[in-house]
C-alpha cells in the first residue's frame, strides 16, 4: 500500500466517522455524538501528518470531503436548535441565580 493510498484510507474513516455521527444525531443521541467526535479529532489530527496524496487519489478525495463537509453541515443543522435551548436554560439559570443573590445576599460560604 503506498502513502497516498494510506491517507485516501484516512479520509475514508473520517467519511466514515461523520456518517456515524450525522446518523446519531438523527436520532437525537448527542452523547455518543460527542464520544464519536474525539475519534474524528483524533483521525483528522493524524492526517495533518501524513503527506500529501498523488493526482490519481485527489480525484477520489473530493468526493469524501463532500461527504464529510455535507454531514458536518447537516449535524450542525441539527444541533442548532439544541445549542439555542442550552443557551436558553443556562441564561434562565443565571437569572435564576441573580434573583436569588438579590433577594437572598450572597451565603456566608461564598464570601
Amino acid at each position: 500500500m503506498t502513502t497516498s493510498d494510506t491517507i485516501l484510507r484516512q479520509y475514508e474513516l473520517i467519511a466514515d466517522i461523520s456518517g456515524k455521527m450525522l446518523e446519531l444525531a438523527n436520532k437525537d443521541k448527542w452523547d455518543e455524538v460527542i464520544v464519536l467526535s474525539q475519534r474524528y479529532y483524533e483521525a483528522v489530527e493524524a492526517l495533518r501528518e501524513m503527506g500529501p496524496l498523488d493526482e490519481a487519489n485527489r480525484r477520489a478525495r473530493k468526493s469524501l470531503l463532500s461527504k464529510i463537509l455535507d454531514d458536518d453541515a447537516r449535524i450542525r443543522n441539527l444541533a442548532a436548535p439544541e445549542l439555542v435551548r442550552l443557551g436558553a436554560l443556562l441564561g434562565n439559570m443565571k437569572r435564576h441565580q441573580n434573583v436569588l443573590k438579590a433577594y437572598c445576599g450572597t451565603p456566608s460560604n461564598q464570601v
